[in-house]
């Protein structure tokens, strides 16, 4: 009765564990514990030092089927967390395949797509200089890389493919640092507004404000009522890459190269050759690293002081401290800033120098978005036109009815247009300043990029299609860059109507009687 009594109080064992094939700690495990209950052989399989070979586990099955599940799991679990890390080890020449060999590759193949571009803008620009031909070269580049892609891709859509993947480094690259191409005419600013009237000055800022405002309505209206006309469904569009954030190691490798060559340009100005190449490498560097500070800002930060604003004045703060301690004038260090000279560039002539490859880079983000602009073409196509033909033409006029100089009416004339379409289609006129157009252009992008969301929602313009194209026709890539970081959906009718609207601009100022009649209005 004892016996039996014992036996009714004691817990039920699940099973007793047979002889097995196992490692000897496991072993020594096991024979501590010969029996296990419900409540304890979860907490025991967790517990076990090593885990059994998965054919002793799947022979426990007939004797207790929830250790055997307990233990499998256990050992699913391990193996999942050691893959990773046996992925990541591998074999010696894996780990040196998977870090130095692709790292030089990386390097290698963003050089040379990238240096591939330029070199066609420079063989282009030279060539229609020689041929003494107006129209923009780097236009006419991107219209060619464009019909090349168009004909791969409806011959060999596999080769189509292949020149899109070999030159996406290089586009990467250059909407990466889209804005700091664009820093180098506000950073000369005072250079170029020196000789304006303070009054002229304030017509200018109205005319630039009103005038982004009447841009944006009537390009936002506009997309509405056509799409209220052709009823076009959105499709989703083609994801458009972004723009990996800054790290500390280029942030302390430009902190580097600005300290360095600042104290060998003060110790000697002219130690490579002439001053402005001295200056180049420092003022190069504060450029850079205003641009990545700013960018680091907080959101509600850059509503108010855009990481381009941020750029512009480290590179005048850092001509000023150098003009300072070298006892220079401020105008004679931003005149070595932007030379214009090919024979001795300064630092702002390197960052415009990328203004045509940026021209060239829209044939790929127009052919990767081909069938989005077919789909939606009746939308984009009029809405662009039209808005363009409005920007030039309004300008035109206020600048007449407000009394501003004629050549200064001119100059800002591109006001949304991308600086480096917008530096070609001043060059169509005579007596403009192209310093005045491009700190007009990026002022309107500023203005734009601060103020587009909430005056769209204010305007009700609700629809994707509509935001989108409404934002790059009036504020172009500062714009399109400030609405893509909350509305994703918006971007890649940004960045179409931001190209189209730079194309659409230099061919209608292209034709002699736009011009002709452009003139007689502003007098």
């Amino acid at each position: 009765m004892a016996a039996a009594a014992a036996t009714a109080t004691s817990p039920t064992p699940i099973a007793t564990f047979p002889t097995l094939s196992l490692p000897r700690r496991s072993q020594s495990a096991f024979d501590k514990r010969p029996t296990l209950t419900a409540s304890r052989s979860t907490a025991f399989s967790r517990a076990s030092p090593s885990p059994a070979p998965r054919s002793d586990i799947r022979s426990l099955r007939p004797l207790s089927p929830l250790v055997s599940r307990s233990f499998l799991h256990w050992q699913e679990d391990a193996e999942a967390r050691r893959l990773p890390a046996l992925r990541s080890a591998g074999t010696d020449s894996d780990a040196l395949g998977s870090l130095a060999f692709p790292g030089a590759l990386r390097i290698l193949h963003l050089a040379l797509s990238l240096g591939i571009i330029l070199t066609a803008d420079k063989l282009l620009k030279k060539a229609f200089v020689a041929a003494s031909i107006k129209f923009p070269s780097a236009l006419f580049g991107m219209f060619c890389v464009f019909s090349v892609l168009t004909a791969l891709d409806y011959a060999a859509p596999s080769a189509a493919k292949g020149v899109m993947d070999f030159f996406e480094p290089a586009t990467t690259f250059i909407q990466r640092w889209l804005p700091l191409f664009y820093v180098p005419s506000l950073v000369v600013l005072p250079l170029a507004v020196r000789d304006v009237p303070a009054a002229s000055g304030l017509k200018i800022f109205v005319i630039l404000v009103g005038g982004w405002l009447a841009s944006l309505s009537v390009a936002g209206q506009t997309a509405i009522t056509v799409r209220k006309l052709v009823k076009t469904e959105m499709i989703p569009a083609e994801p458009m890459p972004k723009a990996s954030p800054f790290s500390n190691v280029e942030l302390w490798t430009w902190a580097s190269i600005f300290l360095s060559t600042f104290v060998l340009a003060y110790v000697n100005p002219t130690a490579l050759g002439t001053s402005a190449r001295t200056c180049l490498p420092f003022l190069l560097a504060a450029t850079v690293l205003g641009y990545m500070v700013g960018s680091g800002l907080p959101f509600n930060v850059k509503k108010v002081f855009h990481p381009i604003i941020c750029c512009a004045l480290s590179a005048d703060l850092a001509a000023v401290t150098y003009g300072y301690f070298s006892k220079s004038s401020l105008d004679a260090v931003l005149a070595d800033y932007l030379t214009k000279m090919s024979s001795n560039p300064g630092a702002g002539d390197i960052l415009m120098g990328f203004l045509g490859s940026v021209i060239i880079s829209f044939a790929f983000s127009m052919f990767k978005q081909r069938k989005l602009v077919k789909r939606h073409a009746a939308e984009i196509f009029s809405s662009v036109i039209f808005a363009t033909i409005f920007s030039l033409y309004s300008t035109a006029i206020i600048g007449r009815l407000v009394g501003l100089e004629p050549n200064l009416t001119i100059s800002i004339l591109p006001r949304c247009i991308t600086v480096a379409l917008a530096l070609s289609i001043v060059s169509f006129f005579e007596g403009a300043n192209p310093s005045l157009t491009a700190a007009a252009v990026v002022l309107t992008g500023v203005v734009g990029a601060n103020f587009v969301q909430t005056v769209m929602d204010k305007l009700r313009l609700d629809d994707p299609i509509a935001r989108g194209i409404a934002t790059a026709s009036s504020a172009h890539g500062l714009g399109t860059a400030a609405l893509s970081a909350k509305e994703p959906e918006a971007l890649p009718f940004c960045a179409i109507a931001y190209a189209l609207t730079g194309i659409c601009g230099s061919l209608i100022c292209s034709v002699p009687i736009v011009r002709q009649s452009l003139l007689f209005i502003v007098g």
